[in-house]
């Protein structure tokens, strides 16, 4: 009955439908390495955004090279900060809105120095291509609370002068002319001695999953489908193919002419109809209705 299967035709359908499902097993398996990275991410906010702040000479290493399970971590720092130093970064969007980040050289009292993002401000209206003002930082000692970030990737484009790209704490280092710890930078939390102005704080990350799941399912469910087309297709190739030969039978016994109009449309009715169901069992009404015929009622 289903010796049709191994036809190049049906072959071919096989090998389109298993193409398709790879394809969706791909890309379910996709969502799902996004959803264990998300995971992951909300795991190192939950865990360190706001634990206690831990003193710089406990957690050095880390602005020499930032173990990514030590992101969002709150240090604290004691020194001050190289006014002459500060630049703002460009193209950094905040809830849909265009603006800058500033970032500012801190100098420790051991000598080191390190980068503290000190917020973000909206783009400017007096200057295209910068904002109206830049806040400046507190003056003298300053003790900073600020929480780990990995630094970012060079940018293949320029920025004008007191600008930068993106937060490349090597290519900044080479701007300023001295060294930079340049493993992790600090998205400032607080400081003290406050300044008189501040830019906008940066929120909390989302802690949210969001639909990697749903979509990994759907993608999924869409693989088992193709495969749930295939079968059905099958078999009704077979259903028609078994009325063609009952057909062909009947026609050879001389009971209906094959090739009358009557045929043709009894034919093409049988296998537009559904599939019969078979019931195992007679309900109780039946039961009950065939108990009254038995006793003449």
């Amino acid at each position: 009955m289903y010796r049709f299967l191994f036809s190049s035709k049906w072959l071919g359908y096989l090998l389109l439908a298993a193409i398709f499902a790879t394809a969706c097993v791909f890309l379910g398996r996709w969502q799902m390495d996004r959803r264990a990275e998300t995971l992951a991410e909300i795991n190192r906010v939950v865990t360190n955004y706001s634990a206690a702040p831990v003193p710089f000479a406990e957690v050095r290493d880390q602005f020499m090279e930032l173990d990514p399970a030590k992101e969002w971590t709150q240090v604290e720092l004691r020194g001050t900060y190289d006014v002459a130093g500060q630049r703002i970064v460009r193209n950094r969007p905040l809830n849909g809105q265009p603006g800058y980040e500033v970032v500012v050289p801190f100098r420790l009292a051991s000598g080191e120095t390190v980068v503290i993002d000190r917020g973000w401000l909206p783009i400017g209206n007096k200057n295209p291509g910068s904002p109206d003002s830049v806040p400046e930082p507190p003056a003298g000692e300053v003790t900073a609370v600020v929480r780990l970030k990995h630094p970012e990737p060079e940018l293949q484009r320029g920025a004008p002068e007191g600008q930068l790209a993106s937060i490349d704490l090597t290519a900044y280092s080479a701007q300023l002319g001295y060294p930079l710890l340049t493993g992790a930078y600090g998205q400032l939390a607080s400081e003290t001695p406050p300044a008189a102005q501040m830019p906008a704080a940066f929120p909390k990350p989302s802690t949210e999953e969001g639909t990697h799941l749903s979509y990994s399912l759907q993608w999924f469910a869409f693989g088992v489908l193709m495969f749930v087309g295939f079968g059905y297709a099958a078999r009704q190739q077979a259903r028609n193919a078994a009325i063609d030969a009952e057909d062909e039978a009947e026609g050879m016994d001389g009971s209906l002419d094959s090739g009358s109009p009557v045929h043709s449309a009894a034919a093409a009715a049988r296998r537009r109809a559904p599939l019969p169901r078979k019931r195992k069992h007679p309900t109780a009404e039946e039961e009950e209705d065939a108990l009254l015929d038995a006793q003449g009622y």
